[in-house]
């Protein structure tokens, strides 16, 4: 007689864009050994129609399938359970949070922390009385995962010094490059940060409440992204605008915090 599978033996993990909490959640599952899928996806390109083999293999199996911070731009099919804290999602505990949960482990101090920054950033961090040293492990080690390159440490470094400017309480930076890490983690702490290129922009801190409000209609539309609770940031999905709107919404940014 064929033995029954265990329900833990029936679950599929889908993962999404790479950062350190999804190669902490990765880690877990090769520790409890849980399958799962990794198609080494970035932030940009995460949807669920880049797993649509394995959702067929695995509805077909009758698996529970868990697709962990994953764009879904095609149908969800049976037996699929979404794990975000991003959008409508962002009233939920972390992607790792909710993955420990889910397998039944604690946290040790190392994920506290991964979940607290991927969650809150640094002042996530705070809250949990990091260290300075483990908040710069943290970050370093975050913006690795993320594939920040020696180069993009360099362009952050850049236009941090030609590229910014102050209103108010408010950081403007014209960016060099799509990654915007290396940049707020320079300009840390800051009140509130506004980075941007001629294809995107992210707001960071107090006031994104009431960006998000300002831009509603952009985010009903899906083209924005928020996270991080009432201080944490709210952006357009890159290539979505073009050059002038993108300037024109910027514009609009600073003029709400004058």
């Amino acid at each position: 007689m064929q033995k029954q599978m265990s329900e833990s033996e029936r679950q599929l993990f889908l993962l999404g864009g790479h950062d350190l909490e999804m190669l902490t959640i990765r880690q877990q599952l090769d520790r409890t050994g849980i399958a799962y899928v990794d198609h080494q996806l970035r932030w940009d390109n995460a949807r669920l129609s880049s797993y649509r083999k394995e959702l067929e293999e695995a509805s077909a199996k009758d698996w529970i399938v868990y697709g962990v911070e994953l764009q879904e731009d095609i149908p969800k099919p049976p037996g699929y359970r979404a794990i975000d804290h991003h959008n409508s999602f962002a009233h939920l505990d972390s992607a790792l949070e909710q993955v420990m949960a889910l397998l039944g482990q604690p946290m040790d101090r190392s994920q506290q922390l991964v979940a607290a920054n991927d969650k809150g950033y640094i002042p996530g961090m705070l809250e949990i009385a990091a260290t300075q040293e483990e908040i710069n492990l943290i970050r370093h080690a975050d913006r690795k995962a993320q594939g920040i390159t020696d180069e993009d440490e360099s362009l952050a470094e850049k236009a941090v010094t030609n590229n910014c400017t102050k209103i108010g309480d408010l950081f403007v930076v014209k960016a060099f490059s799509s990654r915007f890490s290396p940049i707020c983690d320079r300009l840390f702490p800051f009140r509130s940060l506004l980075v941007y290129t001629d294809e995107e922009w992210v707001y960071y801190g107090k006031g994104m409440e009431n960006v998000k409000k300002f831009f509603e209609k952009e985010y009903l539309a899906d083209n924005l992204f928020c996270g991080g609770g009432e201080n944490g940031y709210v952006g357009v999905k890159c290539g979505v605008y073009s050059l002038e709107e993108i300037q024109k919404m910027v514009e609009h940014i600073k003029m709400i915090e004058k």
